[in-house]
């Protein structure tokens, strides 16, 4: 699911759910043991974020949330929550990444996935992987950097 939130999904608790539902019945034909199966399960997660985005962009537009419309006299719990820990920052920083560097991320940290594991869900070579990671990981050091992240 850190994957899937990680990647801006609306609900990533529903496409954690498709993904189990996926994965479940073709559990007997799996092969590769925890390794096999952790590829083929973040592979199935990278499908559904693709078809979540593609359903995304046939949808119009909804109109962008406005603070000052807002009747509320306070944020939600969650966001507090995620204030509180510190997720927000994080997920501003893996958002400035390319999408390509922050799938990486994402699958290696979240996913704890190893290089080849990654390259295999991406279909790309673990040179590209390691090359992207190496990216990723220097523009996040750069945007650390420029601004002012410790509270």
């Amino acid at each position: 699911m850190g994957y899937l939130a990680g990647r801006g999904v609306d609900d990533p608790e529903a496409l954690t759910q498709d993904v189990f539902v996926t994965v479940l019945p073709r559990l007997g034909s799996i092969s590769g043991g925890a390794s096999g199966l952790r590829s083929f399960v973040f592979s199935v997660a990278h499908a559904r974020v693709v078809d979540h985005y593609r359903r995304h962009e046939r949808r119009p537009r909804s109109v962008d949330y406005d603070p000052l419309l807002d009747g509320r006299l306070s944020s939600s719990a969650e966001h507090e929550a995620l204030v509180a820990t510190g997720n927000s920052d994080a997920e501003l920083l893996i958002g400035k990444l390319k999408g390509d560097q922050r799938e990486v991320l994402l699958l290696r940290i979240v996913g704890e996935m190893s290089i080849e594991e990654v390259a295999s869900t991406l279909g790309k070579t673990p040179g590209a992987v390691k090359q992207l990671q190496r990216r990723a990981l220097k523009a996040l050091r750069e945007h650390v950097s420029e601004e002012e992240w410790v509270r």
